[in-house]
């Protein structure tokens, strides 16, 4: 009887524009591929370009400050010209993307094109912008594209599982041909290229409107302000005022840009989406999720790779080795994101985005005391990971939920727009705190790997970001992205 409702419920999934869902899953497979694979690789790709451990949540927070710009902006377009259109565009930048990442040979070159690299965020928003135009006008619409979202957002999973294990092992098969561990997953991006153009139909909603440039030039400063000056503060240390004072002028520009949009009729991040009771704490949880989902990653190789003989700390892991902590991770957000919809049907989706939330800033807190040894990092990881992947599956399907016609796209983007401001504001304040105090060599040379105040500063500020999402979500209404009757009103946005 369970595996006849399971063979149901993945039936009528599969069904969704004609076998929609069953392509989208190859395209967000590679998408974890992309994000699990390099993840081991960080410490070699620091080795590799002569860099600091700290600075390898550089190439993070460029990534996802691009990502917060061109999230928007894809699901803008994807809203008024289609969104596989757009998501074709954004695969074959990609692609183009990995080809220049394994061809760079300094550090410039190859932040930008691991900052191109990440337009691959957009993919999700996108897709979940087609499943949600494709079951519009079912009775069990929200459902429907919760049970699709955690569907796809498993196959997510799935790659970075596949990812992480096969970049560390590939990495130490080929250390001597770097370039090639680089290039080895462009090639499931030209597949997905491949299967957007071949195999997806497009959406059907359309909005009239155009992209909002100035919000784009606006987004852009802020961000730059943001980052430069923190950047500034990795340079100059912590101790000089003026780099803080240029990351303070770069949040207050976050005030006119805001106004600006909100005078505009078809804005480039729609603020007025926010006014809904349903929709605010869905948009601040993205972005206080983003600090552990995004701005952690790097900082958690790092940490698995420090020697302890040498600095009294670390779990001295090789490449192959880490692939086991983040396999671990990646294997409990695949359990995480495929029950999700399961627990939202016996009892909410909103107290199922509570428990998530949760169980991530625990298993971030355990951290703080559990360190020392592989099976106490590993154990914490898998109970951040459990709350981390219903999270992954559940925000976008919400704020879809949520979402008049029409607007899926920006709404669906807004979240990872959020998650992505979250997660680069997050690496770069994490390559600050890694930076201050971090040692020398047991020898006296210069040091590469970061502080141990820095990662406990990394593990408490995502476990608190985590509790405080989770806070928001009270305030959701009982029975908001619901299918019931009694929850279309809270659905409306104002």
């Amino acid at each position: 009887m369970i595996g006849t409702g399971t063979a149901r419920r993945t039936g009528r999934i599969a069904g969704l524009g004609g076998g929609l869902v069953g392509w989208l899953v190859f395209v967000e497979f590679t998408s974890g591929v992309l994000q699990g694979y390099y993840v081991p690789l960080l410490t070699d790709v620091a080795r590799h370009l002569g860099i600091h451990d700290a600075d390898v949540n550089w190439l993070e927070a460029a990534q996802l400050m691009l990502s917060a710009i061109a999230v928007p902006v894809l699901a803008k377009l994807g809203d008024l010209y289609g969104h596989r259109r757009m998501l074709l565009t954004s695969a074959a930048v990609v692609a183009a993307a990995t080809v220049v990442l394994a061809t760079a040979q300094d550090f410039g070159v190859f932040l930008v094109a691991w900052a191109v690299q990440g337009a691959y965020a957009a993919w999700l928003p996108l897709q979940v912008a087609l499943i949600h135009s494709r079951s519009r006008g079912r009775a069990d619409a929200a459902a429907s594209t919760r049970r699709a979202t955690g569907l796809i957002v498993a196959a997510l999973q799935a790659g970075a599982i596949v990812g992480a294990l096969g970049g560390g092992q590939v990495g130490a098969a080929l250390a001597g041909q770097f370039w090639l561990v680089l290039l080895l997953p462009g090639l499931l991006v030209v597949g997905v290229c491949v299967v957007v153009l071949t195999r997806v139909p497009e959406s059907t909603d359309r909005r009239d409107g155009d992209v909002d440039v100035t919000g784009v030039a606006l987004l852009s400063v802020v961000l730059l302000v943001i980052t430069g000056g923190l950047t500034f503060v990795r340079i100059n240390g912590a101790s000089e005022p003026w780099p803080w004072l240029v990351t303070a002028l770069g949040v207050l520009l976050v005030v006119p840009f805001v106004r600006y949009e909100l005078r505009r009729e078809d804005p480039l991040v729609d603020f007025r989406v926010l006014r809904s009771p349903s929709m605010w704490p869905v948009q601040l949880t993205a972005g206080l999720f983003g600090v552990s989902v995004l701005g952690a990653q790097g900082p958690l190789s790092t940490y698995a790779r420090t020697d302890p003989a040498v600095y009294g700390y670390g779990l001295g892991l090789s490449t192959s080795e880490v692939s086991i902590v983040i396999g671990g991770y990646v294997v409990s957000m695949l359990a995480g994101a495929s029950q999700f919809s399961r627990v939202s049907q016996a009892t909410t989706p909103r107290v199922t985005l509570i428990g998530a939330a949760t169980l991530t800033g625990l298993g971030y807190l355990l951290l703080v005391p559990l360190h020392d040894t592989l099976p106490q990092v590993l154990g914490a990881m898998v109970v951040a990971g459990l709350g981390s992947g219903a999270l992954v599956a559940a925000l976008p399907a919400a704020a879809a939920a949520a979402a008049p016609a029409g607007r899926t796209g920006v709404a669906t983007g807004l979240t990872n727009t959020t998650k992505v401001l979250g997660g680069s504001f997050a690496s770069a304040v994490f390559a600050v705190a890694l930076a201050a105090g971090a040692p020398a060599a047991a020898d006296g040379s210069e040091g590469t790997a970061g502080s141990l105040s820095g990662y406990v500063t990394v593990w408490v500020v995502c476990g608190a970001t985590a509790w405080l999402a989770a806070l928001s979500l009270v305030f959701v209404p009982r029975l908001a992205f619901s299918d019931r009757p009694e929850a279309v009103g809270v659905r409306e946005v104002a």
